[in-house]
């Protein structure tokens, strides 16, 4: 039986009556290999809900169960799972830190109420590291910091902090402080209480004890930055302070707890997930420091073009939001967060995206690979469900007789692709089955067919992200396939546009014909320009030239133009098109006649304007032992790159530089062959940039 070390005093918020007031809905996100799954292994352990540690190395871990992620040593698939602690239930989400998979990240943020940032605490904030947090930004997901593998040569948390001020700019308020360094790392000093909690190897728990001698001028001093800190972006803090010059634990972690939930303040743990120090004053934080359901805003919704809230209450109507679809042996799971109201095994629910009515078969309590039967699920849940057809990620399920739609997640754009096709023409349409299975599971890929050669297509987010989707198609399948190279997702966009462009289209074959007549002016897109898909549409049409319907047909057809552009059959975007003059025919004019005239006028208009090839950039960041530099610099001038700044982290050189994604194709195993092995790099997406102009490759 482990016991449980409590390292914060005053009275927790949910000490309520209400059950929701003891739920944390929660995400580890982390850059790749900062140990996100390790802290979620000793989270089960420390729990109680596992009874042997799993390793990442061993592949004996409980979220990393897919066979490719086990040989991989790396998370492929966001994985559910449930624990309790101290009273409270928290269901974990445990994310890919891999740029390739940030859609799965993406669609786990926009369930969750609060997540834990874990960083390396030898390189501190990593690329990926910023690009989740970033997206926790964007969905207003409150966070605490757990600096981990302080038992790593070079650790050093002072520096892993600084980094975290720098590149992500909250406030870390660090509420430890290390006792011992690097191999040496026994414990932490807990500022609040100003006791010291040591694990030696083999306990199953923390001892806690008086803060050693050695450490006391430094905690004391550690402890009145931390209530200074505190005061200076508290209110209630600040006059405590100014009365007594001095904050006690409880207005500390009161005012700790306001702070992480508006997001004006990042509480700052450390440990060894690895070695099991830390975890239980981090499951103290997330229960402390992290809002329940009940804490964050209600959710919106819309129905009927007007604007609804559900407030996290058993008794509300449904309301929930699927944000993860899979197949397994057993049956097609899909995941839900519930917001609103209570669903029962049996219930009948609303698809209010598909407008169509799904039968629930079962409740399941998921904990990664294995499922525990439930009979209802209420508002704060994220189970998954058994028995749904058409839900999608993304899709709103509501109760038939109180429809509502929520906002779905966002969906990345593929930027990179590779033909695929069976070895055996016999199974072709297996192949075509089994891609629609993927996709439906993953929004982040899209299949499609070219049209020059008849190949079926797969994009996705990068090179690893679409070698694991043929993977399962060859391994769930039982598929052998043939892959192409890869390629990248290119766009076009106007340098230099056309005004006062004409385009009539007059049909006539037999009875009513087709007549519409635009005035175009297409011009490159301004900063000051909003639109969906980097395309702005308006009209200054005066004396009802061309009617307000027909205005609408024809911007409908300039939109169907974007699909493919002049120079090789790419989308196109970042324009502005103008509808500046037209005329109209009154028996022949319609919808049907606008709408072509709109998409052959700005077809035939780009044709005339001076067009720009975009390609996919990425920022790059290699990280090389310091004599492995100048190669490095020089094959990255080779592919491209432009090298935006160099340090020197715990003896390695990082250098940072903006690469085009069709470069980078095979720099892995290049990196490898000039740096003997020792030369690592990660890289995130960064946008568009012009191409040169002598690349302009077919779609």
């Amino acid at each position: 039986m482990r016991t449980r070390i409590s390292t914060h005093t005053g009275t927790h918020p949910n000490t309520r009556t209400d059950p929701l007031a003891t739920v944390r809905n929660l995400g580890i996100l982390a850059h790749v290999d900062a140990g996100k799954t390790t802290v979620t292994e000793r989270i089960l352990y420390t729990t109680g809900t596992t009874h042997k540690r799993g390793e990442v190395h061993d592949g004996t871990t409980v979220t990393d169960f897919d066979p490719q992620e086990r040989d991989r040593g790396i998370t492929i698939f966001a994985a559910a799972v449930s624990c309790a602690w101290a009273g409270h239930r928290i269901n974990l989400i445990d994310t890919p830190g891999h740029v390739d998979f940030a859609d799965e990240v993406e669609r786990s943020l926009r369930v969750l109420d609060g997540a834990v940032a874990v960083f390396d605490a030898v390189a501190g904030v990593e690329p990926q590291s910023e690009s989740v947090w970033r997206q926790a930004d964007r969905h207003g997901v409150p966070r605490i910091a757990f600096v981990n593998k302080m038992d790593r040569a070079g650790a050093d948390l002072d520096a892993a902090v600084a980094s975290i001020r720098e590149r992500l700019h909250p406030a870390p308020l660090v509420v430890q402080l290390p006792i011992g360094a690097e191999d040496g790392f026994t414990g932490v000093v807990d500022l609040l209480r100003l006791r010291a909690l040591v694990w030696t190897d083999g306990a199953q728990a923390a001892e806690e004890g008086p803060v050693p001698d050695t450490l006391r001028e430094e905690a004391l001093r550690r402890r009145r930055l931390l209530e200074e800190a505190v005061a200076e972006r508290h209110p209630a803090a600040l006059e405590e302070f100014c009365d007594r010059e001095t904050l006690t634990a409880a207005t500390l972690t009161a005012a700790l707890r306001d702070l992480t939930r508006t997001g004006d303040g990042v509480v700052v743990l450390c440990g060894s997930a690895y070695r099991n120090r830390g975890v239980e004053p981090l499951l103290d934080a997330v229960v402390t420091y992290l809002p329940s359901p009940l804490d964050v805003s209600p959710v919106h919704g819309t129905h009927d073009g007007t604007e609804q809230e559900r407030t996290a209450d058993p008794a509300a109507p449904m309301a929930a939001l699927a944000f993860k679809v899979s197949a397994t042996p057993t049956g097609r799971l899909t995941y839900l967060r519930v917001y609103s109201g209570t669903i029962g095994k049996g219930d009948t629910v609303w698809d209010a995206g598909t407008r169509r009515t799904e039968r629930v078969g079962r409740i399941l309590r998921v904990r990664a690979d294995r499922h525990d039967p439930l009979e209802r699920a209420v508002a704060g849940d994220i189970v998954a469900v058994v028995g749904l057809k058409s839900a999608r990620a993304g899709s709103t399920l509501c109760a038939p007789d109180a429809p509502l739609l929520l906002e779905p997640p966002g969906a990345a754009e593929p930027v990179v692709h590779v033909a695929v096709e069976a070895r055996r023409s016999t199974d072709t349409d297996r192949l075509a089955s089994a891609l629609a299975r993927l996709t439906e599971e993953d929004p982040s890929l899209a299949v499609r067919t070219a049209p020059e050669t008849g190949q079926t297509v797969l994009s996705g987010m990068g090179e690893l992200h679409l070698e694991v989707a043929v993977e399962r198609v060859r391994r769930e399948h039982g598929l052998e396939v043939t892959v192409g190279r890869p390629g990248v997702a290119y766009r076009e966009t106007v340098g230099e546009g056309v005004t006062g462009f004409v385009h009539r289209h007059v049909k006539q074959d037999g009875g009513a014909g087709q007549f519409a007549h635009v005035v175009l002016d297409v011009e490159p897109w301004e900063e000051e320009d909003t639109g969906g898909g980097g395309f702005v549409f308006r009209s200054t049409v005066v004396g009802g030239r061309v009617p307000q319907e027909y205005v609408r047909a024809v911007e409908a057809g300039c939109r169907d133009a974007l699909a493919e552009g002049p120079l090789g059959g790419h989308p196109v975007t970042g324009l502005r098109v103008t509808l500046t003059d037209g005329q109209t025919h009154v028996k022949d004019s319609s919808d049907t006649a606008f709408r072509t005239a709109g998409r052959s006028g700005l077809r035939d208009a780009l044709r005339a304007s001076r067009m720009v090839l975009l390609e996919p950039v990425v920022e790059v960041t290699v990280t090389v032992p310091e004599d492995g530099v100048g190669g490095v610099l020089g094959d990255l001038a080779a592919r491209r790159g432009r090298v935006t700044g160099s340090d020197t982290r715990g003896g390695a050189a990082v250098v940072t530089a903006t690469v085009p994604l069709a470069e980078l194709f095979g720099y892995a195993t290049r990196l490898r062959s000039r740096t003997q092995g020792r030369g690592t790099f990660t890289a995130r997406p960064t946008g568009y940039a012009p191409a040169p102009a002598n690349a302009v490759p077919t779609r």
